[in-house]
């Protein structure tokens, strides 16, 4: 019966995939139709509007597809990050909770008498200290950026001084790099915290089994001691 209901779900995976491609089997019906509508040719092929010959291997489709997608929708990114950043209230307001709270629990196992919470809970302080200073000096700089167009306006066209001397602001595609390797930073902070609070929460199971060992080992030692003097005896 398991193997029975993995089957079906299997193919109720697979169903919808291949009812994606076209009877040829030779390109999915709704990428061609998202791309057909951009060029001007309607009897073009998939592999033609890509610019690619038939015989290319999947991962030359994939760089294509992407490469043309960029140039039908070059503002596809910004749109979604001003979609973030100009999101409710609400889940702003939820954020900011979440990273008191993730303070708030690091400062309070600070003060736990232990030499693990010590070395473990500080360095995940540290660590999540420099995750949210990359949260606040640039990715939110680079959402307020997205979100009110800097870019578009005159004064960005004319001058790209900052408020303060020696400032300078980047443009469009090193403001979007800069994001995106400040992501991929927080995302490997916050991931490094995660594995500090693992290591803490191992190294405290394996204390009383260790200490049990220990002394389970000290009491068998006086035992054979005595043994032995009770033979030369």
């Amino acid at each position: 019966m398991k193997i029975s209901y993995l089957s079906v779900g299997i193919l109720s995976l697979v169903a919808p995939l291949t009812a994606a491609w076209s009877k040829e089997g030779e390109f999915p019906l709704a990428i061609q139709t998202s791309t057909s509508l951009a060029d001007p040719n309607a009897s073009a092929t998939f592999y033609d509007i890509l610019g690619i010959a038939a015989s290319a291997s999947q991962e030359d489709i994939t760089r294509a597809y992407r490469k043309k997608s960029r140039s039908l929708h070059p503002d596809k990114l910004e749109a979604h990050l001003r979609f973030l950043h100009q999101s409710p209230p609400l889940i702003g307001r939820m954020l900011n909770i979440v990273v008191s709270v993730g303070f708030l629990g690091l400062f309070t196992k600070l003060f736990r008498p232990s030499e693990a919470n010590f070395l473990f809970d500080g360095a995940s302080l540290i660590l999540y200290t420099i995750g949210v200073a990359v949260y606040v000096s640039n990715i939110v700089k680079g959402l307020r950026a997205i979100s009110s167009g800097l870019w578009e306006g005159d004064e960005f066209q004319s001058n790209r001084e900052g408020r303060f001397d020696g400032e300078f602001i980047l443009g469009r595609e090193d403001s979007l790099k800069v994001l995106a390797a400040s992501n991929t930073i927080l995302a490997l902070v916050l991931i490094g915290v995660l594995v500090l609070q693992a290591g803490q929460w191992y190294a405290e199971k394996r204390d009383p089994d260790d200490e049990a060992a220990v002394s389970t080992k000290a009491d068998q030692q006086p035992a054979s001691s005595k043994a032995t003097t009770k033979k030369k005896q």
